[in-house]
């Protein structure tokens, strides 16, 4: 790795550094030559750090060895890409504030596929959204989709089983390092993705997961995908802002209809009334795509 690469690297494994606020110093020093020259108290005084961290940040900053951290993460089988790093996804450049390096582990092969879909939806999902989501995703998947999304409890999981289940590909994005699989319950499912299919995080390999860290998440879970369906939601639930950030990206937003008596259904329902696209079946989302459904391709099954 270069010096920029190695400065991130020991940046991304510091208490207390203000990720957005490193991004915006980005936006206007796309080659990051200030940060290479900065002072542990200078990353305080541009605001780099949050205060109270200050002294973590900095006895980190000072004592953390960049060969050690390449050893670990080399063990771990685990990539370290900056947004510099030709391999890092494009999709994820054109966002307002992408990440400006990724934790990996997987076939980043995947960043590159043309058609991707993100999924979003309940974690206390029901047997009907799931259901649902089958219906949707199958014909999809077979048709070549990556399917993106969480790797959390409810919809996230089935999106991911039955783009695994069905001979697809499915990208996992995390709210927390890779040593702090969130819920526990997912390992397995994590340990397979990551061998098989590809496992991201902005956040490195010991960060537990926090309660900020998943609306940061979902801005990755829409901006690497071509558009976004919504299975089941709550009113105020995680995955309409998802759906709101897939929106501000200028992405499709889809979502399957529900029950108005079933309270998740409330944000699906909700998102239909103000414009999201009605998706009862793969079709649904293929002409909002590419103006042809799989009828008319030949290709369709119930």
């Amino acid at each position: 790795m270069n010096s920029i690469q190695n400065t991130l690297l020991l940046i991304s494994h510091c208490r207390g550094i203000r990720a957005a606020k490193l991004r915006k110093l980005y936006a206007f020093d796309r080659s990051f030559s200030l940060l290479q020259s900065l002072k542990p108290s200078e990353y305080q005084s541009l605001g780099l750090v949050t205060p109270s961290y200050y002294s973590a940040f900095s006895k980190d900053f000072t004592s953390l060895k960049i060969p050690d951290i390449q050893t670990s993460l080399e063990k771990q089988e685990t990539r370290f890409l900056t947004i510099l790093d030709p391999l890092y996804p494009d999709l994820l450049k054109e966002l307002p504030d992408p990440p400006l390096f990724l934790f990996c582990k997987g076939d980043l092969g995947l960043f590159q596929h043309r058609r991707s879909l993100g999924v979003a939806g309940a974690r206390q999902s029901t047997q009907y959204g799931r259901e649902a989501l089958e219906r949707v995703l199958i014909p999809l998947i077979k048709q070549g989709f990556v399917i993106v999304s969480g790797l959390a409890e409810g919809i996230d999981t089935a999106a991911h089983a039955v783009s695994i289940v069905n001979g697809g590909k499915t990208i996992a994005v995390l709210g927390g390092g890779f040593q702090h699989i969130y819920p526990s319950s997912n390992r397995g499912l994590a340990n397979e993705i990551s061998n098989h299919h590809l496992l991201i995080s902005e956040y490195a390999p010991h960060i537990r997961p926090q309660k900020w860290h998943f609306p940061e998440r979902n801005r990755l879970i829409s901006g690497l995908s071509s558009g976004t369906l919504i299975a089941e939601a709550k009113q105020r639930s995680g995955s309409l802002i998802t759906a709101q950030l897939a929106m501000e990206q200028g992405k499709d937003v889809f979502a399957i209809p529900g029950r108005i008596l079933d309270r998740n259904s409330d944000g699906t329902n909700e998102l239909i009334k103000d414009g999201a696209k009605l998706v009862m079946t793969a079709e649904d989302i293929l002409e909002e795509f590419y103006g042809i459904g799989l009828r008319a391709s030949g290709n369709y099954e119930e």
